[in-house]
């Protein structure tokens, strides 16, 4: 009778819990634990989505192309319509096949190869960029900083700023008495406002709380620019570079036609005495694929050191 009841209870534990174990040699709460991890280990990879992949490659590929293939056949209609006066597409493709076969031979002084007047060009832009960077984005700090030096200089940054760049390549000229340094100073003085003004922008919308924070460390000026200033104005001071990059690439053109020398624009102008249509179309190509490849970096920098995607 004691043994009926107190092995009654474990007669039927056991009854209750044996089916769950598939082994007789396992305990039962193991064998529940095997059991529940054995499917988990044998799901298989969730397969790659290739047709969302093809979707979005398609819409990253397609509509440039269709706008190229636009871009050709209002050409082709164009060159039609005007008797032959505007190369078609297949004829300065032709061309432009000769021309780059050797892009840097020298027959004279003012007979270069394309890729000569690109990199003199290229060489001015750097130059006037660098100084324009080097004067512009200290003076964007300083006004962002000092509201007396902000309201003393906004005036005459909104006045200069709107003077288009050919105005100052006489200035140019009558100061430095050469084609070069003249070219260079109108890219400086266009390229300099988009930095000083987006720098001084980006040093104004600092948080305030930031620069209390300094004053109660005690830190010095050298310290909030390097620590506190200059990464939370680094978004703002890239957006500035690629757009002076922008002004500087559109005023070499302009200002090498009216200067003369080594220089894509000058080779432009001079392609136009020759009254040869088909080099004058290949370098608005190569103008425009130059210009598009230094907005391209300069997009991917500003990207790497902002929290928004950068567009173009």
């Amino acid at each position: 009778m004691v043994s009926a009841v107190f092995h009654s209870p474990l007669g039927a534990s056991a009854t209750e819990t044996g089916p769950a174990t598939s082994s007789p040699g396992l305990p039962g709460a193991a064998a529940v634990a095997a059991a529940a991890a054995a499917p988990a280990s044998a799901q298989p990879k969730p397969a790659r989505d290739w047709r969302g992949y093809g979707r979005g490659l398609a819409l990253a590929v397609l509509p440039p192309l269709f706008g190229l293939g636009l871009l050709v056949l209002v050409w082709s209609l164009v060159s039609h319509s005007s008797g032959s006066s505007i190369p078609g597409p297949l004829e300065t493709w032709h061309q432009a096949v000769e021309l780059f076969s050797d892009p840097f031979y020298r027959n004279g002084p003012n007979d270069q190869g394309v890729g000569w007047n690109l990199l003199a060009s290229l060489e001015r832009v750097a130059l006037g960029f660098g100084l324009a960077a080097a004067v512009g984005i200290p003076a964007g700090f300083a006004l962002g900083r000092s509201v007396l030096l902000g309201r003393m200089f906004n005036p005459l940054i909104s006045l200069l700023r709107p003077v288009s760049p050919l105005a100052w390549l006489p200035i140019g000229l009558l100061v430095f008495k050469g084609a070069d340094p003249a070219a260079i100073w109108t890219i400086f003085i266009c390229s300099i406002w988009p930095m000083i003004i987006n720098t001084a922008v980006g040093v104004q919308r600092v948080p305030q709380d930031y620069l209390n924070v300094a004053r109660v460390l005690n830190l010095s000026e050298w310290k909030i620019l390097t620590t506190i200033l200059l990464p939370s104005v680094l978004p703002y001071m890239l957006t500035g570079v690629r757009l002076a990059v922008g002004t500087a690439w559109l005023v070499i053109v302009a200002a090498e036609m009216l200067t003369g020398g080594v220089g894509i624009g000058f080779w432009v102008w001079d392609e136009w005495n020759n009254l040869n249509v088909k080099n004058i179309i290949i370098a608005i190509f190569v103008i425009g694929i130059v210009g598009l490849l230094l907005e391209a970096a300069l997009v991917k920098l500003a990207s790497a050191f902002s929290y928004e995607d950068v567009k173009s």
